[in-house]
């Protein structure tokens, strides 16, 4: 089988430079990138993010039950997931969106089964919606469906190039780690996924890839299989 990848998008890649809204030449950007590699044979799935239009954790209204408030921010990635499917499309490439529950026509209700074939004929399966349940992010929804893609690694494309040892832009001391154990990762609070994303691909030994999204070079690099970023890796005895 190709090389077959789950690249984790966030929303604030989509929103341009202020990483809020809808940044069209982000999306054209974005697309610009994945359709060639596409097409070069490998078989690329996003789980986009929505943290651009609507964070459904950080939403603090009075009154506003917390189910309700994680619903719109899983909404918000059906949106990206639609503009970014039509940016794709403009380049040529063949996709889909896949949301867990309908939500009408432009988008297919999710089926492992036929992403993986949407994958195996060359397309690219946007997976939008998170897992359709509230209280879990879009991180968790890129580990899982990882997991049901049968995919190599999950791709995830950050501002930074990587993980480091402190926050690179309050401590100039900060080294970035080209390795490290989701033990690691975990005992130390490192913010690179969320904690149930990161167990769940511990568990299953999926590697974790972090690079920065910001340079086209890097992120075909990443999809080729290139050693770039930070790998966050199962222990030998785990």
């Amino acid at each position: 089988m190709s090389r077959r990848v789950l690249l984790k998008l966030s929303g604030e890649v989509l929103g341009g430079e202020t990483g809020q809204g809808l940044d069209p030449e982000s999306f054209t950007a974005v697309a610009s990138m994945l359709a060639p590699i596409s097409a070069s044979g490998v078989q690329v799935a996003v789980v986009v993010g929505g943290g651009n239009l609507c964070r459904g954790g950080g939403l603090e209204v009075p009154g506003l039950p917390a189910t309700t408030a994680h619903t719109a921010g899983m909404l918000a990635t059906v949106m990206n997931g639609l503009l970014l499917n039509a940016a794709l499309r403009r380049a040529g490439a063949s996709s889909e969106v896949y949301t867990p529950w309908p939500t009408g026509g432009e988008t297919t209700l999710f089926s492992a089964r036929e992403a993986r074939a949407l994958l195996a004929s060359g397309g690219i399966a946007i997976l939008a919606g998170g897992t359709g349940n509230p209280f879990f992010t879009t991180d968790t929804c890129a580990a899982l469906r990882a997991l049901e893609l049968e995919c190599s690694e999950v791709l995830k494309a950050t501002k930074v190039d990587g993980i480091y040892t402190a926050d690179p832009q309050k401590d100039p001391s900060a080294q970035r780690i080209s390795r490290i154990s989701f033990s690691e990762v975990l005992e130390k609070g490192l913010e690179v996924m969320d904690a149930a994303a990161v167990a769940l691909c511990r568990e299953h030994r999926m590697p974790i890839r972090v690079f920065s999204m910001t340079d086209k070079k890097t992120v075909e690099r990443a999809l080729c299989g290139e050693d770039v970023g930070t790998v966050v890796h199962a222990e030998p005895n785990h």
